[in-house]
């Protein structure tokens, strides 16, 4: 990446992470736990087993205000934010005049304003893009705060020791809560595929929180690796692997972001591409996809057919440890991206069997 720990930025967690005798590493401008010393594969288990802690205080959060920030914000992406609820979140994406994607974000609607939160890679980028755009409305840049990801089926029992109405939200709720004497916003969400919470607390609070939240006995620090490989596992596209400026929201899978009143009306860049999309299908799908094997396919492993020709190529690969054998996504042709499509993937100069599946790699678990 080319940064050097002098140039690095760090998350008011930063001290917490050596302590807790984190190896860090350069992501996205900032100096990040990779793991902690029980290893990758012991903190995805206890995520999907129990809770774990993930610092993601890098990532970009924003207040939007003004007379109308949702209707201004969907002249720039394909979601329905008009219809959003106070309380509730939408996953959405940026695209450009070719229906490519600048960042994938997440819209909550709040009493008085939109909170939205940007990827750290893409943060700097995005408020330009908003600011250059959004006419009438107030972008605020939250850089003072911090947010925790608290993910795993004991998340909810944590949490609720400090404040219960945590148990009464469902999956994409959102609210400004007590939690003891931390004031904080929380959503039920997260990108495990595990039931879970992101809070967002002053930065100043955020060491004596996650000591609180690192003392119960459920809790774990987790680092980026984990944190990879249960995004992996859940089938959740991250940028910058199964989405980038070259990608459309149709390519991705994600027509279910795009509501027939989107679909029809267009009014954002790159509509009459999703729309003919749409109407007429791709060249290319995002899969699921399973090797056959004990050999993981690395991001930018190519995908064979039978007659051995190059269809596609893997954007995210790995080991899933929840599901005990190598999992991956990548794109194919759309001929070929039916479930248990038999392929062949190019590992190190071998093409190992693999065939298509359907995603997730694991079974969900967000609260209803």
């Amino acid at each position: 990446m080319g940064d050097t720990t002098e140039t690095l930025k760090v998350t008011p967690l930063h001290a917490l992470h050596k302590e807790l005798g984190a190896r860090m590493v350069p992501f996205a401008g900032y100096d990040m736990p990779v793991q902690y010393p029980t290893g990758i594969l012991t903190e995805h288990k206890h995520t999907r087993a129990a809770a774990g802690l993930f610092d993601v205080s890098h990532m970009g959060q924003v207040r939007m205000t003004g007379a109308d920030p949702a209707k201004a914000l969907e002249t720039l992406v394909p979601g329905d934010l008009q219809s959003l609820d106070v309380g509730k979140m939408r996953y959405t994406v940026f695209t450009n005049d070719q229906a490519g994607i600048l960042d994938d974000f997440m819209v909550n609607k709040r009493d008085r304003d939109l909170f939205v939160i940007f990827n750290a890679g893409c943060k700097d980028a995005d408020l330009a893009h908003a600011r250059a755009h959004l006419k009438g409305v107030e972008i605020e840049y939250l850089d003072s705060h911090a947010l925790l990801a608290l993910q795993g089926p004991a998340a909810v029992a944590v949490l609720a020791r400090l404040n219960s109405v945590v148990q009464a939200m469902s999956f994409g709720m959102g609210a400004t809560l007590a939690l003891g004497k931390y004031e904080a916003f929380v959503t039920r969400s997260g990108y495990t595929g595990e039931d879970g919470f992101e809070i967002s607390v002053p930065g100043d609070q955020a060491e004596e929180f996650a000591r609180w939240l690192l003392s119960q006995p459920e809790v774990k620090p987790i680092g980026l690796g984990a944190r990879d490989s249960l995004r992996l596992e859940a089938g959740l596209c991250l940028y910058g692997h199964e989405l980038d400026l070259t990608t459309t929201p149709i390519e991705a899978n994600l027509n279910w972001t795009i509501s027939k009143r989107r679909r029809e009306d267009g009014g954002f860049p790159g509509a009459a591409i999703v729309q003919k999309q749409l109407a007429e299908g791709t060249t290319r799908k995002l899969v699921g996809i399973q090797p056959e094997g004990r050999a993981p396919a690395r991001e930018g492993t190519e995908v064979l057919n039978d007659k051995g020709e190059k269809i596609g190529v893997i954007t995210s690969g790995g080991f899933g440890p929840s599901v005990d054998a190598p999992v991956a996504m990548g794109y194919v042709a759309p001929q070929y991206a039916k479930a248990d499509t038999p392929l062949s993937l190019m590992v190190r100069g071998k093409a190992l069997p693999a065939k298509t599946c359907k995603l997730p790699f694991i079974t969900k678990r967000y609260a209803k």
